[in-house]
């Protein structure tokens, strides 16, 4: 992974840290969850990886332990691991778990391994089996598990009426279903999480949606990202906005529900395909079909009849689509390669009509001293607009209040005068060498005007701003612990490092302005401010505040 996506992965994460905080739930919009929904899809082997790992360590402690009482709590937590990921294994640990129990002759074990036998019986399409076992076992059920018995019971119905075939036998199934969970009410704690589902799904049967989702939100924020139960509880939420009619928090909690699914590796979910339904609706085919392709791969590996069947009403519509949009791509595509490919031929005719053109421009020496008396006029010009300079200049002198503006100004054009002049400059020695004017090219070549230019330049500069605060270089000084480290040399006004901070004085802060019109390189700039302010008194961050201040007085 290139450093690029780390960072990217790693900016995604701390979005999702920040939207996820109690204070902001209700603010962070699907799409912020959905791009949280795609990373995680997308990091699916590290999950994996994690989840094998977790269930290595359980068999290696269960290999290692002989005692039968304390064998049945490893085979019941690898029962809950594979539960919602591999309905198959998870089979093989209830079964070996009742065996367990039965061993151990504890009434409880044995009940509760019998529960969770039934439960993936369920989960594989078995449900006349779960049945059979829920009933055996009924009358003889301890009452501290009557709440989780009636709840697996409700469990089972809801499968079958998932699987019903008619309006009247669903509805029966979920008549059965809704007796089971109210009983389920009336006996488990009402600190589990079961609880909290079953009143939440009664809620919801009599349409008290505001009261579900009252009761639901603050549940959920207490429930740690590693909870199973984290995604039922955001499902039966999505649920209640489903009803309300209210697409976007429906969309959001499903995309929520669906990253816990993800991220704990439960093949046995339901989220991710009601989202992919949802998209597939709203014009969504690519996201979509990901969904549900994925859904269908996590249901058959997890071996859960009744996903596999959901899944399979729903994938040919989807699939169906997403195909003829391909076919519609593919079309565009071609459309665009054609396109391209005669724009290809138009740009090689007009790149031979360039040659030859060129071809015509070298027979035309003669434009060349037209060209040069053009640049003659253009000189003089140039020698006009540096009159008007040097008026502009005098007229900073009459008035102190916008002498400051007045000489940026003065400072700025000279600086673009000298950039013009390097530029024509280098426009007379290209025409020059095609003209083959050997005097001209070793005049062009040479750098002593510009640089005589550029002395006279600064020289200017220095005496108009030591006209201007005659003061600068005495305060400046005062300034520094050092002020004998500020050295002028014979015959210059300011040095190079009074030049730079006269410059911040004028209000240039920016160092590639600074070093643009000094002729320096960024990096130059930035050490001579910093050895300046290592001299500074007080503190060193208002240094150029300071430099600011200086000829104020004497306005």
């Amino acid at each position: 992974m290139t450093i690029k996506h780390s960072f990217f992965h790693l900016k995604i994460a701390l979005v999702f840290v920040l939207i996820c905080s109690n204070l902001s739930w209700s603010q962070v919009k699907f799409p912020q969850f959905k791009s949280k929904l795609d990373q995680t899809l997308s990091e699916d082997e590290l999950y994996l990886s994690q989840k094998n790992n977790s269930l290595e360590q359980l068999k290696e402690k269960l290999r290692h332990t002989k005692v039968l009482q304390d064998r049945y709590p490893i085979l019941e937590k690898l029962y809950e691991e594979y539960k919602s990921y591999q309905s198959d294994s998870a089979l093989v640990y209830a079964k070996r778990s009742v065996q367990i129990a039965i061993k151990n002759k504890n009434t409880v074990q044995i009940t509760k391994a019998q529960l969770n036998l039934a439960s993936i019986l369920g989960t594989l399409g078995m449900y006349n089996q779960a049945l059979d076992i829920l009933n055996t076992i009924e009358p003889s059920v301890a009452q501290q598990l009557k709440g989780e018995f009636y709840w697996t019971k409700r469990i089972v119905y809801g499968g079958l009426a998932g699987y019903a075939t008619s309006v009247e036998e669903k509805n029966t199934y979920n008549q059965l279903g809704n007796e089971n969970r109210d009983k389920a009410i009336t006996n488990l704690s009402k600190k589990s999480p079961e609880y909290i589902l079953a009143i939440a799904g009664q809620f919801l049967s009599q349409k008290k949606h505001d009261q579900a989702i009252a009761l639901l939100l603050p549940y959920f924020d207490k429930i740690e990202n590693s909870d199973p139960n984290r995604a039922v509880i955001a499902y039966l939420i999505s649920e209640n906005y489903k009803a309300k009619k209210d697409k976007e928090q429906e969309k959001k909690w499903l995309a929520i529900s669906a990253i816990s699914d993800l991220e704990l590796v439960k093949k046995e979910n339901i989220s991710l395909r009601e989202l992919a339904f949802m998209l597939y609706e709203e014009g969504d085919i690519e996201s979509a079909y990901e969904y549900i392709k994925r859904s269908l791969d996590d249901a058959v590996f997890c071996n859960s009849k009744l996903r596999t069947y959901e899944i399979s009403k729903m994938l040919p519509i989807i699939n169906e689509t997403y195909e003829a949009k391909n076919k519609s791509a593919k079309a565009q595509l071609i459309v665009f390669l054609v396109s391209a490919s005669v724009l290809a031929l138009f740009l090689l005719g007009v790149l031979i009509l360039l040659f030859k053109q060129m071809k015509k421009v070298a027979k035309a020496q003669k434009n060349v001293e037209l060209a040069n008396n053009q640049l003659s006029v253009l000189n003089q010009q140039l020698q006009g607009f540096n009159s008007k300079l040097n008026q502009t200049n005098l007229e900073l002198a009459e008035t102190s209040l916008l002498k400051e503006i007045y000489i940026g100004r003065y400072m700025d054009q000279c600086s673009v005068y000298i950039g013009k002049m390097e530029e024509y400059s280098q426009k007379l020695k290209v025409m020059a060498t095609a003209g083959k004017v050997n005097d001209l090219v070793s005049t062009v070549k040479s750098k002593a005007f510009i640089d005589k230019e550029l002395k006279e330049f600064y020289s200017q500069f220095d005496q108009t701003f030591v006209q201007l605060f005659p003061t600068f270089v005495a305060e400046f000084k005062d300034l520094l612990n050092e002020p004998e480290a500020i050295i002028i040399k014979k015959g210059e006004v300011l040095n190079p490092e009074l030049r730079l901070f006269a410059l911040i004085r004028l209000g240039i802060k920016d160092s590639a302005k600074i070093a643009e019109f000094l002729r320096y390189s960024a990096s130059t700039i930035y050490n001579y401010r910093s050895q300046i302010k290592n001299k500074a008194k007080g503190p060193r961050e208002q240094f150029e505040l300071k430099v600011m201040g200086i000829g104020t007085n004497s306005k």
